[in-house]
């Protein structure tokens, strides 16, 4: 009984539940009915249509509502945005304090600058895009650091054209090298690197990350010959391709290859002459001939143009140069034996940019202790691969193979670079960053109680440990390829004139006698420079003897320059200026230009402004220097000079 009740009731709430739901769907069914009606929507089905028509309509329905909001707020939108163009675009609103509130670019540089040679060009543009279209420019040249720029605005301003032949010759490290090699040995085979860049390229990187030990064994040459070892073969790449990129994105060479191109120059009327920047400057004759490339090119421009030729040496270029003016008059085997005056037939105009004439104190520390930081002027990445996968030890085995690189070390001894008493330069000040006595110490030791150095070193000292630290085939290549002193009498100059060991030293060997040649010397200043050096000993078990103490309170003296090259190295150039001497006996014109370093704060190169030692060659006052003197207008230069190095060389007791 219970149970036939509980299930009566049951059957009760059931169907009370069924009402209950049916009158609550014809409910919600009057309700879509209304609303459709409110929207315009006509119905046009009958009462069998089920739900799911009406869900369909209701769908619909919205969807017009929301284009109809979307349409409401992209029109008031357009309406807010033209206001807000006219109230920043009138005379009472600073534009520039506005959006310095809006977008903070000091923080945003202050992250850049640490990574300004790794990130890809495509990213630098977009920060330089940000800053020429939001922030108005305070340089005259404004955008003359984007491409063609200079090239067009001369070429409208002054209807220059392409006149005489240019010949360019990078600088250390900056030409790519590849493996022209097929055999290699049981630990490394060169078949897979076969025309691969193992320096300036990004396989370079992978390389030197993957396989080490093989990419040492490219790179390095033969000890005792100074040349290609057994079985590897590399080669300096060729065309404007060997230097106008280091990596992608990382332009050398390619502004000025675009604004003379701007003005009427191809391949037929310039060229870039790479080499390979690691054998000493005769070994380049002996194994590449590489000088008697560069005499037969010019001469062959010469004939077919009718014009004389420019040369532009960038760094250790502008020594390759200089070089080449000895070597190609200079008679005897592996000399160019052109006979006195084929360089004032020849040649309309040495440019020596950024030059290292009397060289650059970081080649030292690279010799020493294969200290790289900073050293050798780098793409960053490339510096990172080094510094991150080789040891000291590692990079010193490789770098004093590198018969070039000597080429580099300072020149004039303690006459240009000073005693442990005076220098020159001890009359500038870059406050902790300056020795407290002076430059003249050029290398000095943190700890005088060392077992072996006990006292600080000139610069003439620190060659002299640098001989005395070197294998033996360093020695011998050094003495005989390269001279550091100075010629004390003009008979001494001319007899240094007959052997290719002073070539590189302008202090040792004359100017050619080539008075209808100019010479411009064009360079960075107001960059901090490495100039002196604090050293230790190292323990007797390590592979090295001595490193640069970077636990002393200042490890690296900087001084002027263009944070390569330091301004003393430049006073070569003053001196030529002054006339015919024994050292211009031909009386050669020498204009000097010097570049403040002006870097633009959002241009990860340092844009149009830019005097650092590699960036110069962006410049857009140097692009112009070139450009009128290729073209024929270098007489409208004229010489610029701010710093006080004339001073300095007045001060320098010349013995000619």
């Amino acid at each position: 009984m219970g149970l036939t009740n509980r299930r009566g009731r049951s059957s009760s709430l059931r169907r009370g539940s069924i009402e209950e739901f049916q009158n609550e769907e014809k409910a919600r069914s009057e309700d879509r009915s209304r609303s459709l009606e409110r929207l315009g929507v006509v119905r046009r089905v009958s009462h069998h249509d089920n739900r799911m028509n009406e869900d369909l309509i209701l769908i619909q329905a919205a969807k017009k509502r929301w284009r109809d909001s979307r349409r409401l707020v992209f029109t008031l939108g357009t309406l807010l945005g033209i206001l807000i163009a006219f109230y920043f675009g009138s005379d009472h609103v600073n534009n520039t304090d506005l959006f310095d509130k809006m977008v903070n670019f000091d923080a945003l540089k202050d992250y850049i600058d640490d990574w300004k040679d790794v990130v890809p060009q495509g990213f630098s543009s977009f920060i330089y895009e940000l800053q020429e279209n939001y922030i108005p420019s305070t340089s005259p040249s404004n955008n003359l650091s984007e491409n063609f720029a200079v090239g067009k605005q001369l070429k409208a301003e002054l209807n220059i054209t392409a006149k005489h032949p240019v010949i360019m010759v990078p600088g250390v490290i900056s030409t790519g090298i590849e493996s022209w090699g097929v055999s290699g040995d049981g630990e490394c085979d060169s078949t897979p690197h076969f025309r691969k860049r193992l320096w300036g390229s990004f396989y370079m990187l992978r390389t030197m990350v993957l396989d080490k030990l093989c990419w040492l064994k490219h790179l390095k040459l033969d000890p005792l010959t100074g040349l290609d070892p057994e079985n590897f073969r590399m080669r300096a790449s060729q065309g404007f391709e060997s230097s106008d990129f280091f990596v992608a994105g990382y332009w050398i060479w390619n502004k000025i290859i675009q604004n003379l191109g701007a003005i009427g120059y191809d391949s037929d009327k310039m060229t870039t002459v790479a080499y390979d920047w690691r054998l000493a400057y005769l070994d380049l004759e002996r194994r590449d001939r590489y000088f008697t490339k560069v005499k037969h090119h010019i001469e062959m421009v010469h004939d077919l143009s009718g014009e004389k030729v420019c040369l532009v040496g960038h760094s250790m270029g502008a020594q390759i140069v200089f070089y080449f003016l000895k070597w190609v008059e200079a008679e005897g085997p592996l000399y160019g034996n052109g006979g006195k005056g084929w360089v004032d037939k020849h040649i309309s105009s040495f440019i020596s940019i950024a030059g290292t004439l009397l060289g650059a104190p970081k080649a030292m520390p690279a010799l020493i202790s294969g200290e790289m930081k900073d050293t050798i002027q780098l793409n960053a990445l490339a510096m990172y691969g080094l510094e991150k996968f080789f040891s000291r030890r590692e990079r010193l085995d490789m770098l004093q193979t590198w018969g070039g690189i000597p080429s580099m070390l300072p020149k004039g001894g303690n006459l240009i670079w000073g005693n442990k008493t005076f220098s020159s330069e001890d009359s500038l000040k870059y406050e902790e960053s300056s020795p407290k006595d002076t430059y003249g110490n050029f290398i000095r030791f943190a700890k005088l109680n060392a077992e072996h150095y006990r006292d600080n070193m000139t610069m003439e000292e620190s060659i002299g440990m640098l001989l005395d630290l070197s294998p033996s085939w360093l020695q011998s290549r050094i003495e005989d390829q390269y001279s550091f002193g100075y010629a004390k009498t003009e008979a001494e100059l001319q007899r240094n004139e007959v052997h290719h060991s002073h070539w590189t030293n302008p202090l040792e060997v004359p100017l050619p006698n080539a008075p209808n040649m100019n010479i411009y010397c064009i360079y960075g200043i107001n960059n901090p420079t490495e100039r002196a050096y604090v050293y230790k000993e190292e323990k007797a078990n390590s592979s090295l003897k001595v490193s640069i103490d970077y636990e002393s309170d200042t490890s690296v003296f900087l001084t002027e320059g263009d944070g390569t090259v330091p301004l003393i190295s430049q006073s070569m150039c003053h001196k030529w200026a002054e006339g015919v001497s024994p050292y211009n006996p031909g009386g050669t014109n020498v204009t000097i230009v010097e570049i403040k370093h002006q870097p633009e704060r959002f241009d990860i190169r340092g844009g149009a402004k830019s005097a650092e030692h590699v960036d110069i060659l962006g410049s857009a006052e140097l692009n112009e220097y070139l450009l009128k003197i290729a073209s024929g207008f270098g007489d409208t230069i004229e010489p610029k000079i701010f710093s006080d190095i004339e001073n300095w060389v007045k001060n320098i007791d010349f013995p000619l």
